[in-house]
């Protein structure tokens, strides 16, 4: 996951800490919010993602979906902008390293996520 935070660190601009909460954020959004079966499976590729998850605190947006990820990324140091590119990011970094369909299964299963990623 260190490639992650620096990658998402570089792109928006972010410090080191900030970056790997985000990630754990939005990871722990996927899980709360993907279809269970391919979430897991992503995760098993992913080394490191249910460590970011639990050092983030992520997975409990108060029931509010994109809107509640959205207000802990702000709490987090993540401005408005910047959402979109750390999204961008998580999610170009999951494709590389488990594939399309994996992922689109994931975005799918997700109202309104499209847009961000």
């Amino acid at each position: 996951m260190e490639e992650l935070v620096q990658r998402l660190s570089a792109a928006a601009g972010i410090d080191q800490e900030t970056a790997a909460k985000a990630a754990g954020l939005v990871f722990g959004f996927l899980q709360k919010e993907g279809p269970a079966d391919e979430v897991n499976a992503v995760f098993g590729k992913l080394p490191g993602a249910q460590d970011l998850i639990a050092k983030a605190g992520g997975g409990d947006d108060g029931g509010m979906g994109l809107m509640g990820l959205a207000g802990q990324l702000t709490e987090a140091g993540i401005g408005m902008g910047d959402m979109t590119t750390v999204g961008k990011e998580i999610f170009a970094f999951v494709r590389e390293k488990v594939g399309e369909d994996e992922v689109g299964a994931i975005v799918g299963a997700i109202p309104g996520l499209s847009q961000f990623v």
